[in-house]
Formats: C-alpha cells, sequence, structure tokens
C-alpha cells in the first residue's frame, strides 16, 4: 500500500473534552486514521460510551482532565504516558449581555478556553521536545477573528487562543513542536442543533455565503493535515472552516 502523508499509524493522540460533540467526532476521526487515541474529559462515564465506538480501529484510552486543575493536568500526563499529538479541545460559553456577564462567568470561560489550553500544551510540550517533536492544535473559533453579542468571555477567550497559538508556534518550533490552530464556523452539533430549527438560527445561516452550516466532517480534512506529516512545514497557522463566513461583507 502507498504511504500517504495523512496517515498516523504509530501515533498517539490526546482529544481533550472527548466526552461528546467535537471532541468525541475528533477521537474518532483519528482513529479510524491509524492513531492511538486517549479519551480526557471530567465525565469518564461519557468517555467509557465514546470509547466503545472506536473500538473498530483499536483500543482507545479513557483520562479524568480537568484542564483547569494542575493536579489534573499533572495525573494525566503521568497516565496518558508519551503524546504525539494534542488536540487542545476542551472549553465552554456562557452567553449573556456584556453588563450582566458576572466574574464568575468571565474566570470559568478564560479559565477552561484559554488559561487551561495554555497549560495543557506546556505540560506536554516538554515530553514533545524530549522525543523530538509533535503537534499542538488548539481549537479556536471564529469569534476569535470577528465580534458577536452574547458571549463577551467566550470571544475573549478564543482571541486569546489565536494569539497564544501564534505565540507557542514562534517558541516551539526549534523544538519540533508544531503548533497551529482550527478556528470553526457555526457546527451543527447535538449540543446546538435545536437552535438551527429556530427562525434566529435560520436567518443566522442565510448570513453564511455558503447558506448552510458546517457539519463535523467538514472539520476532518484541516484536522487530519494538521495531526500528520502533510503540515510538517505549517506552524503558527489559524485555520478557518466557516463557509466563508469570515469574508462576508458586513
Amino acid at each position: 500500500m502507498k504511504e500517504t502523508l495523512l496517515g498516523l499509524d504509530g501515533k498517539r493522540a490526546l482529544v481533550t473534552g472527548a466526552s461528546s460533540g467535537l471532541g468525541a467526532h475528533f477521537a474518532q476521526r483519528l482513529a479510524a486514521h491509524g492513531a492511538e487515541v486517549v479519551l480526557a474529559a471530567r465525565r469518564v462515564d461519557a468517555l467509557q460510551s465514546v470509547a466503545k465506538q472506536l473500538e473498530p480501529y483499536g483500543r482507545a484510552r479513557c483520562v479524568a482532565l480537568d484542564v483547569t486543575s494542575a493536579s489534573s493536568r499533572a495525573a494525566m500526563v503521568e497516565e496518558a504516558g508519551p503524546i504525539d499529538i494534542l488536540v487542545n479541545n476542551a472549553g465552554l460559553v456562557r452567553e449573556g449581555a456584556a453588563l450582566k456577564h458576572s466574574e464568575e462567568d468571565w474566570d470559568v470561560v478564560l479559565d477552561t478556553n484559554l488559561k487551561g489550553m495554555f497549560f495543557m500544551a506546556q505540560a506536554l510540550a516538554s515530553g514533545m521536545r524530549e522525543r523530538g517533536g509533535g503537534s499542538i492544535i488548539n481549537v479556536a473559533s471564529i469569534l476569535g477573528l470577528r465580534q458577536a453579542g452574547g458571549v463577551v468571555s467566550y470571544a475573549v477567550s478564543k482571541a486569546g487562543v489565536v494569539q497564544l497559538t501564534r505565540t507557542l508556534a514562534l517558541e516551539w518550533a526549534r523544538h519540533g513542536i508544531r503548533v497551529n490552530a482550527l478556528a470553526p464556523g457555526y457546527i451543527d452539533t447535538e449540543i446546538n442543533h435545536d437552535f438551527w430549527q429556530t427562525d434566529a438560527g435560520k436567518a443566522l445561516i442565510q448570513r453564511i455565503p455558503q447558506r448552510r452550516l458546517g457539519q463535523p466532517d467538514d472539520l476532518d480534512g484541516p484536522l487530519l493535515l494538521l495531526a500528520s506529516d502533510a503540515s510538517r512545514y505549517m506552524t503558527g497557522a489559524v485555520l478557518p472552516v466557516d463557509g466563508g463566513h469570515l469574508v462576508n461583507t458586513l
């Protein structure tokens, strides 16, 4: 069989926030392309359900992880073992008007989406450096590049992820560690599916140049590109996957 640059055989990938949604989807796609996958999230019971779905591709390991906890991150590093690919996916959103956004809302979003993402990358980068390199994929958002109302802390956190990606890419390039980001647009998942059936959701879809929502599968190509040797000369890139949303007219 002809070797492909997108092949991940012999690679071990860790996906945070892997208990549902895009995290579970990312884990499945990496496993399908040959990677050994470590599933990490706070809900271990949900991780085990995802792991069963990956059995056709090989055994997936489940690791309890709270990205906001230093002790949890340290325990994860010990349990997970060497990691070649990190998909920094764990994140959350607190919606509401900026005037009513509480300090608690701000802290929980920034601690998870930005602080947690940095310290996860830091936790695994030392091992990657010792082994000659690796790939870190930070999950950002088009809301880190454009604005929308009602999600102030989320948008700020994802803007921080964009700059974090570029800064770490610069500092760690000499160690063979590539740091890139995916910036999804509006993706149809089980969490937001009902909203897209409402009048407000349908109106928002009409503002996307392709006039459709993204599906999780639309992220597969960019994910595999950044995870594999096909992107060996890419670092610091932020890839929008948004149906043209970012280039839409005002």
